[in-house]
């Protein structure tokens, strides 16, 4: 732990305060079995669902413990430390290292408030000093192909989603690198709901898309609480796929979550009480959302053949 609070402190004044001692806070308790119970959401008396190592790495432990961050202090990201984390989000892996992707860094509060506006009900985006929008990029590999007297003759839905997998990769060591820093992040899915005004803002030309944004800043108090996945053997299967224990294993893991605000209650009706993830998950997929999003892309000069 010593190397990684050394190699944050060496970035600036700023990283030497709360989040250095966020980072020591995580490390100060890095034992395996807590935290694969607070991963899942485990009760001290629950079964393990496997048994982990004796010991994990520092980087390790910060990964299992990853939560989201929406309180964000006014404090800008000191320079050298913002430009590691852009370093550390180009580290991730591209599909044939074409990295068919872009950051746009916005900085300018007025930029990231219009964005919190145009999304709305998320008014702490605009506490963030820091917001990235993690764009596909087709445009750069047509303009190569273009330098270099060549046609681009993979313009297809596969290259859509390969840059779109580039973008996501991208944002996900861009969350990792915060966290390994002492920042905090948060991934919003939401610029997609307002392409047609996020786009033009941030000047993305024909074959540059949206794939999500990220608030980055220095949390400005505790981080959010850790956020249970789904048990491991409903997402990690053995050699072939089965999910037939879905039905027995979600009434736990619903129970192992508070219960949270009900989606689309204009639509579904309110519940006071709150509701649990699997009738959260139903309200949303069962309301069409972003259903301009195609003609957008088939506009924005994306084929998706």
């Amino acid at each position: 732990m010593a190397r990684c609070a050394a190699s944050v402190t060496s970035l600036g004044p700023l990283a030497r305060r709360g989040p250095a001692c966020h980072a020591a806070g995580v490390m100060s308790e890095n034992d395996p079995e807590r935290l694969i119970r607070g991963r899942y959401g485990l009760r001290p008396e629950d079964p393990l669902p496997f048994a982990p190592p004796d010991s994990v790495p520092p980087a390790l432990a910060t990964l299992l413990d990853r939560r989201v961050t929406r309180r964000y202090a006014p404090d800008p990201v000191p320079e050298p430390l913002l430009r590691t984390v852009l370093a550390a989000a180009q580290s991730a892996p591209s599909k044939s290292d074409l990295q068919q992707y872009a950051i746009i860094l916005i900085q300018d509060a007025g930029k990231i408030a219009r964005i919190a506006d145009w999304i709305g009900g998320m008014d702490w985006i605009k506490g963030a000093p820091v917001f990235l929008l993690f764009c596909g990029d087709v445009r750069r590999g047509r303009r190569v192909c273009a330098l270099h007297g060549r046609a681009h003759a993979n313009d297809n839905v596969d290259t859509f989603l390969n840059a779109t997998a580039d973008a996501a990769l991208a944002l996900g060591f861009a969350v990792m690198a915060a966290e390994a820093a002492g920042l905090g992040a948060c991934p919003i899915s939401y610029v997609r709901n307002h392409v047609e005004r996020i786009a033009p803002l941030c000047a993305l030309p024909p074959g540059v898309f949206p794939v999500a944004g990220l608030t980055l800043g220095v949390p400005a108090a505790p981080r959010n609480w850790l956020s249970p996945r789904l048990p491991q053997h409903l997402v990690v299967h053995s050699e072939r796929y089965d999910d037939g224990g879905l039905e027995a294993a979600l009434p736990a893991y619903d129970g192992a979550r508070p219960p949270a605000r009900p989606r689309y209650p204009e639509i579904h009706g309110p519940k006071p009480e709150g509701c649990g993830w699997s009738e959260n998950a139903a309200r949303q997929l069962s309301v069409p959302e972003r259903f301009g999003l195609r003609p957008w892309l088939k506009w924005q000069g994306l084929s998706l053949d």
